[in-house]
């Protein structure tokens, strides 16, 4: 591993690369916040790629891919003359060292526990000054429908809102299912959404990433779906001319194979 020395002549370094492209690459003088943004969510999902397959030398790689996004708002930011990179790092550290009483505080050294600390981090979160006025504001309206779901369930477990035990959800999923199952049209929506939103709430009580989970659960699908049309396609045949028992039947060959 690198000396700390070390690490911050790489970022350093790093530093003086985006100023040179910034400066004499025409591609990366015409970027903006607007143009960079859509990349960045890109990079953000390899990274979570890489972090699911537990590829540690692909981690490191996008880490410094999104680390270079990072430097570069940085760096259009310090060209507007609204920020640069030293003060949204020590407005980080700053939120860091607020947020952590019992490390940086009065109370350093006290003893606490991990669930304390996520017991109360939205309440100490609401305190920060300049922070979000309500605990659910920090939450982007077009983060997606099932991380988004997660973490407010999150949010308010921080708050204390939450089941006493994780048998409990249960009660909650089955009533959802319930209400889906009589929904008229009208409802039918609005159910649903109830329904996805207590079974990610009992994931998350089980110690679960729903987000891995079906991801993972939507991989096994392709793998399964493809063992199917490329069968179907070695016998010279069109899926829409299978019956549903004959895809079936390759269906349930594909799970016996372990796909």
């Amino acid at each position: 591993m690198h000396s700390k020395e070390e690490k911050l002549e790489a970022f350093s370094r790093l530093l003086d690369i985006m100023d040179t492209l910034r400066e004499k690459c025409p591609w990366n003088a015409a970027q903006t916040f607007e143009s960079i943004r859509p990349l960045t969510e890109e990079e953000v999902y390899e990274l979570s790629d890489s972090i699911i397959e537990g590829n540690r030398e692909a981690t490191a790689k996008e880490i410094g891919d999104l680390l270079y996004h990072m430097v570069f708002y940085a760096r259009i930011g310090e060209e507007e003359g609204a920020f640069d990179i030293a003060d949204s790092i020590n407005r980080v550290c700053d939120k860091m060292v607020f947020r952590h009483p019992h490390v940086f505080g009065p109370g350093a050294g006290k003893e606490t526990s991990a669930k304390e600390i996520a017991d109360t981090w939205e309440l100490v979160k609401a305190k920060e000054k300049d922070g979000n006025k309500r605990v659910m504001d920090g939450i982007p309206r077009t983060m997606p429908a099932l991380l988004k779901a997660l973490s407010m369930q999150e949010k308010a477990r921080g708050c204390g809102f939450d089941w006493e035990k994780k048998e409990d959800v249960w009660d909650k999923v089955r009533e959802e299912y319930e209400e889906v199952a009589e929904a008229d049209e009208a409802h039918l929506e609005e159910e649903f959404g109830d329904l996805l939103f207590a079974v990610i709430n009992a994931a998350r009580l089980y110690g679960v990433d729903p987000e891995t989970a079906l991801n993972r659960s939507s991989e096994k699908f392709r793998r399964r779906f493809t063992w199917l049309e490329e069968q179907t396609i070695r016998k010279g045949r069109s899926l829409r001319d299978l019956t549903l028992p004959e895809m079936d039947a390759i269906w349930d060959e594909a799970k016996s194979l372990g796909m």
